[in-house]
């Protein structure tokens, strides 16, 4: 062929253009056979491509992540784009697919991950033509919708303002439509008149009734006091790395009136001018509202908690914000990790590590900590104190940081359960800021007749409590809680993750789990939280719904007693609200000693379960029990090795 003139050459013809396209082809091919096969070959019903080798065709599987489009083309239905990293065209005229058939088996661009995603939601049944339809739906509508919220309701983290309406009741009464009746305060007893011990480590354990007697009686001062456990929490704070905040100031403010209401005659009762410790998770004006957490140990936040009010109202008096594992999430926070009295190798355990730790160790006669999911029951266990976790409601969270707003719930660690009982009567009430806080009825658990009540008690029961409690006159029965839902647990870690994601949904999106204390707690639970559906929220939801009515119909006893530290235990009664006093029992001794004598003891506790708003029946039972029996008020060996 003759060159034409001016140099230009002929266009290719069509058989040129298709060897062209071949050695193209094969040349992408021996790239693409250097790389490690992904999915989507053919045995996933991928295509394949042709190359000519030695004038021979074979049949090569496509390059990896490869997908057909149509190309304009006129009209022609038989040419198309493979579009892939390797940027080819196939262009071929035999056995001709259409654009609507590719389009079918090939998903492209987003609908890719969304296929790839739904297997994370066990929701992967959804053909291309759905996937793409929620493709667009979610871009249109969803994602505006989500960032809308967002931007009303998740800027602060926290959950302190603007609580969901979708408010959970623990109360059995479903049926009844009587209204609540007042509520009264407790008649609490009347001690012999104590005299005021002659050393500091007396006095700080006394309990609150015995301490109150001493205040009423002028015997000590509310300033006294505050100075004997402020010099204990500095000396031993540290030690046990339990304390995150003095609150000196406020303390001898407190305490001076409290001191000047007494000398004009007025006393608020047992809690007057008594000393007494935070959860730092717990607001309080002027002071770090830390949450344990290095991202927010300078935040304070200006107002007053409901249980703050509460005990100040009582005129008790606020010496510290005690250590939380940082965002309530076991005993680590951003100054080091909470030890435990009985053996201070040991660490407390449970998010409540510091308010459980002073209280063992006499740094104050009681604290206020908060469980989700065993963050009272385990540190009081491990820490050998009295604790009540009170029925979910009882005690409004206005002003407290939130994980999960149908578990959260606030209660004292003290030296008895009579101290509980002090306590619980305090603070326990309704507040407009917590929806979910209720007015409850209880009945004086100083006055409970146990002889008349019945009570079960587990396999995995201290015999030690059943034996005392029938001797004092109550019906003691085997029981067993019989309850079909399997995944009780699982319903508990749903739940709290996903509303405390809800919590946290700022601090998350800011990268801040990053720097969080623990990476093996939060971060990793919240980024699983990520891709829990909606639906299958609800669906764990409906079926916590189905266990409190199960747990209801098998509750045939006033009472029960069982491990107060059992997981599946600790699971179901967070889910349903029932309360639980954790009672000290006694001490065995701890694995692997140190050579020579030691005072360093593991503490025994067993739990007093009892129905939603029957918590007065377990303090009552907890009361007998330490009445002829002294395990409550052993005091560590924090100076001994």
């Amino acid at each position: 062929m003759r060159i034409p003139r001016g140099g230009r050459r002929p266009p290719p013809s069509l058989h040129h253009l298709l060897l062209l396209l071949a050695a193209l082809c094969f040349a992408a091919l021996k790239t693409a056979a250097a790389a490690p096969r992904t999915a989507g070959g053919t045995e996933e019903g991928g295509g394949g491509i042709a190359s000519v080798t030695g004038g021979i065709m074979t049949w090569a599987t496509w390059p990896p992540k490869c997908a057909w489009l149509p190309l304009r083309t006129s009209g022609k239905s038989h040419s198309y784009n493979l579009v892939s990293k390797y940027h080819k065209i196939w262009k071929g005229t035999k056995d001709a697919i259409s654009a609507k058939d590719i389009s079918r088996k090939e998903p492209v661009g987003g609908v890719i991950a969304l296929k790839e995603s739904m297997k994370y939601f066990d929701a992967d049944f959804f053909n291309d033509s759905k996937l793409r339809e929620m493709e667009n739906g979610a871009k249109e509508f969803n994602v505006p919708a989500f960032r809308e919220n967002r931007r009303l309701v998740a800027i602060k983290d926290g959950g302190l303002h603007d609580p969901s309406v979708l408010v959970f009741k623990s109360s059995w009464s479903w049926s009844s439509k009587s209204k609540v009746k007042e509520s009264e305060m407790f008649d609490y007893p009347q001690t012999s008149m104590p005299q005021r011990p002659s050393n500091d480590e007396d006095i700080a354990f006394m309990s609150i009734i015995e301490l109150g007697e001493l205040i009423r009686t002028k015997k000590i001062t509310s300033r006294e006091l505050t100075d004997v456990f402020l010099r204990r929490l500095k000396r031993y704070g540290t030690v046990l790395e339990s304390v995150i905040t003095y609150t000196e100031d406020l303390a001898y403010k407190q305490a001076k009136e409290a001191d000047d209401l007494l000398e004009q005659g007025k006393y608020l009762g047992p809690l007057h001018g008594i000393p007494y410790g935070l959860k730092d998770i717990i607001a309080v004006p002027e002071y770090n509202t830390t949450w344990g957490s290095k991202t927010f140990k300078n935040q304070v936040i200006d107002m007053e908690a409901f249980v703050y009010k509460r005990l100040k109202s009582a005129g008790a008096v606020l010496v510290a914000k005690l250590v939380t594992g940082s965002l309530a999430y076991d005993d680590i926070w951003f100054g080091g990790r909470t030890r435990n009295p009985w053996n201070i190798e040991e660490f407390s355990t449970g998010s409540s590590a510091g308010p459980t730790a002073s209280t063992s160790a006499g740094l104050v006669p009681f604290a206020i900590g908060s469980e989700t999911a065993g963050s009272i029951t385990y540190p009081a266990a491990r820490c050998g104190v009295t604790a009540l976790r009170p029925s979910f409601g009882t005690v409004a969270r206005t002003g407290v940081m939130s994980l999960s707003e149908s578990l959260d719930k606030l209660g004292p660690f003290c030296r008895s359960a009579a101290d509980c009982a002090i306590v619980l009567d305090a603070i326990r009430g309704a507040d407009a800021g917590d929806p979910s806080s209720r007015e409850i009825a209880l009945e004086d658990p100083f006055h409970v007749d146990i002889t008349k009540l019945t009570v079960g008690y587990l396999d995995s029961a201290e015999m030690e409590v059943v034996k005392v409690l029938s001797a004092k006159g109550a019906k003691l029965v085997p029981f067993k809680l019989n309850y079909n839902v399997e995944s009780v647990q699982s319903i508990l870690n749903i739940t709290m993750d996903v509303d405390m994601l809800a919590h946290f949904d700022n601090w998350q999106r800011e990268g801040h789990d990053d720097d969080y204390e623990a990476q093996d707690q939060w971060p990793v639970e919240l980024r699983r939280a990520r891709l829990v559906p909606a639906v299958d929220y609800v669906q764990a939801q409906r079926a916590r719904g189905r266990l409190i009515r199960e747990v209801q119909e098998s509750f045939t006893v006033d009472a029960f007693i069982g491990n107060a530290t059992d997981w599946e235990l600790v699971c179901l009664g967070n889910l349903v609200g029932l309360p639980i006093v954790v009672v000290p029992t006694g001490f065995k001794s701890i694995e692997h000693p140190p050579k020579g004598n030691t005072r360093r003891r593991t503490t025994v506790t067993t739990g007093i379960y009892a129905p939603p708003d029957h918590d007065h029946i377990a303090l009552a039972l907890a009361m007998a029990y330490q009445s002829v029996t002294d395990h409550h008020k052993q005091r560590p060996p924090i100076d001994a090795n």
